[in-house]
């Protein structure tokens, strides 16, 4: 049987009405190299001594993992040199990182979430890496600035994840739909295995992290519990609940059987709309979601529709199937 690999499907896309650009192609290609890379590391772990703490933390002042550096450090040395970027940012650097001086720039913005649910590293449950795409402003004519990377998620040109578990994924959306990718490590390449991915419009799933239950606003209290009531509630239905601490995981299970995540505000930080970025995870994963024809809200609007006030800004988020994501978020606007 032929199989259409990543790089056919990206050639096949460009042709096709120029539906995709030739740097964009080049763009992904490099990413989809680096996330081999990172694979490659996660899948080694203890026997190539990368787990466990870096002694680092990162901006948003988490404590990092070894690979969580190794996976950052991976994505800009494979980006810098190609042409086809202006700059990067990543959730584990406070600024962007500008293309170095002598090298070719390029025409788009890479931001990346470079190991997400690395908690999950050492006791060897899925993680991955999350990106997103913008085009720079044409305005810009030397380094791009934290500015020109605030854009509304609405402008993404590309959007994608790998997931690093039993097989290494990369699921990847330009505006036409959703398709997957296995890495196939015989043959040292991707190759389509996910035409089309869909989210289903109903589900009896949901993934949230119920040890925060005590500080949740009402409207998520109120849906949680009609969840748990089951067939006695008003839902008439009974869901089973899911957590893997790692979004990447979560958000590939919804869109292989469908179901709802959710990461709302709560009450320890008032201050915080969220917890999880808005520019390196709630954008590119409401892009994918939708479509695969699910929802992504804050709870009160469409997430691609925020516009970015920062670039480490963090939101709350629920996500999947459609008719779930409508009943929370009418809750929240009730």
């Amino acid at each position: 049987m032929s199989r259409t690999s990543l790089s056919r499907f990206l050639i096949e896309q460009q042709r096709e009405a120029g539906a995709l650009p030739p740097d964009l192609r080049h763009l992904i290609e490099t990413i989809a190299r680096a996330c081999k890379a990172i694979s490659h590391s996660v899948n080694k772990g203890a026997l190539a001594g990368i787990l466990g703490e870096a002694g680092t933390g990162n901006v948003q002042g988490e404590a990092q993992k070894k690979l969580d550096v190794i996976a950052n450090d991976v994505l800009l040395e494979a980006n810098e040199w190609g042409g086809n970027l202006a700059a990067m940012a990543s959730e584990e650097m406070e600024l962007p990182y500008s293309i170095p001086d002598g090298l070719p720039r390029g025409r788009y913005l890479l931001l990346f979430d470079p190991l997400d649910g690395s908690s999950n590293i050492d006791v060897n449950i899925s993680v991955g890496t999350i990106f997103s795409v913008l085009e720079c402003p044409e305005s810009v004519t030397g380094h791009p600035t934290e500015a020109d990377f605030l854009q509304p998620g609405t402008r993404q040109v590309a959007a994608g994840y790998t997931v690093y578990g039993p097989q290494t994924m990369l699921v990847l959306t330009f505006g036409n739909g959703v398709y997957g990718f296995t890495l196939d490590r015989e043959q040292g390449g991707f190759v389509l295995t996910h035409p089309q991915m869909k989210v289903p419009a109903a589900t009896g799933e949901f993934a949230i992290n119920m040890s925060n239950m005590r500080h949740w606003e009402a409207p998520v209290k109120r849906y949680v519990d009609e969840l748990l009531a089951g067939k006695t509630g008003p839902l008439n239905k009974d869901y089973n609940m899911r957590w893997v601490a790692s979004m990447v995981a979560e958000v590939h299970r919804i869109l292989t059987r469908g179901g709802i995540f959710m990461y709302p505000k709560d009450a320890r930080d008032p201050a915080k709309p969220g917890k999880l970025r808005l520019m390196y995870e709630g954008n590119p994963m409401a892009f994918i979601v939708e479509q695969a024809g699910g929802l992504a809200t804050n709870g009160h609007q469409r997430i691609m529709e925020i516009e970015p006030s920062k670039l480490h800004e963090r939101v709350a988020v629920f996500l999947g199937s459609r008719e779930e994501v409508e009943r929370v978020t009418a809750y929240h606007r009730g």
